[in-house]
């Protein structure tokens, strides 16, 4: 079994970084989705995909996968840029459209 942990993201509905500080291991798919014969939703054979752990700290992630002996791959996560912008700057008659 293979895993990967990493630190998620902010979705695009997110203003603030709620939910961001923590890492997740979870397994990587085994298998591929088919579609179900009788509704045809996408289902598939492979359980280790159902479970998400969330860890507060990536030495944590790290040290549940060798215990268990979980391979693994860390992916670190893109630094934050910051980008200051002015109110005003909204307003300015010379700004591109």
């Amino acid at each position: 079994m293979k895993a990967r942990i990493y630190q998620p993201a902010k979705t695009a509905m997110q203003s603030g970084r709620g939910r961001t500080h923590h890492w997740i291991l979870e397994c990587e798919p085994t298998a591929g989705k088919s579609p179900d014969p009788l509704m045809g939703w996408a289902s598939s054979s492979d359980m280790n995909r159902q479970w998400r752990l969330r860890f507060d700290s990536r030495e944590a992630a790290e040290a549940y996968a060798e215990k268990r002996g979980i391979s693994y791959t860390v992916e670190e996560p893109s630094p934050r840029r910051f980008r200051p912008k002015s109110y005003a700057a909204n307003f300015k008659w010379d700004r591109p459209s």
